[in-house]
């Protein structure tokens, strides 16, 4: 077992090095893009913990999600506590299985893209999140380019959160955070349905 004095000296040679990292990191002048991909659970609530975050700060925050139908769910509930920090919109159909449109499923994405397109440019909000916006781009229901495009030319002010399984590799390699959900193990897959409070 480590003695508390060598304990210490490890714990003093790493505050050294992670102040020496902090010292050198910068401010980028810009908001950060950020994908929580992966087939595991937890990317949306991922993304809604980070806008518990931002309202905290007092920031202003938009969602537009791509692919979840317009059914009722704990986070929506919740955030629609806050009317004059949080723009909500629910664009999707519902999921991808259930929709069985192609037509009807590239239109939808298509009119969530041009809402979001007008808060990442705008100027007027400090985070929007694209819920499940990886899903689109996986069945093209959006080009890649034109969602890297309003990455691009988003207001500097503006970080942005992309969700869903299948990250495409052009957005992965464009953002400054990825984070991969793994499944190790999921209820559904033993039969248990999903929850009230914990999965919606």
């Amino acid at each position: 077992m480590e003695t508390n004095e060598a304990h210490v000296a490890r714990m003093k040679a790493l505050q050294a090095k992670q102040r020496r990292k902090s010292a050198a990191a910068r401010n980028p002048g810009r908001g950060l893009v950020l994908v929580y991909t992966g087939n595991g659970k937890g990317k949306s609530s991922s993304a809604f913990g980070v806008i518990a975050r931002a309202l905290g700060w007092g920031r202003k925050v938009g969602v537009v999600q791509f692919i979840k139908g317009n059914w009722t769910t704990g986070e929506r509930r919740f955030f629609a506590k806050f009317p004059d920090q949080v723009d909500w919109y629910t664009m999707g159909e519902g999921f991808t299985w259930d929709t069985q449109d192609r037509d009807r499923d590239v239109a939808a994405a298509e009119t969530a893209f041009a809402r979001a397109l007008a808060m990442l440019t705008g100027g007027g909000y400090d985070l929007v999140v694209l819920d499940e916006i990886n899903i689109a781009l996986r069945y093209e229901y959006l080009s890649g380019r034109t969602v890297l495009d309003g990455l691009v030319a988003r207001s500097e002010r503006t970080s942005v959160i992309l969700t869903g399984r299948d990250a495409s590799s052009e957005i992965c390699e464009y953002a400054d955070l990825v984070s991969e959900m793994r499944e190790v193990k999921h209820p559904f897959a033993a039969g248990i349905k999903a929850q009230r409070g914990i999965d919606f």
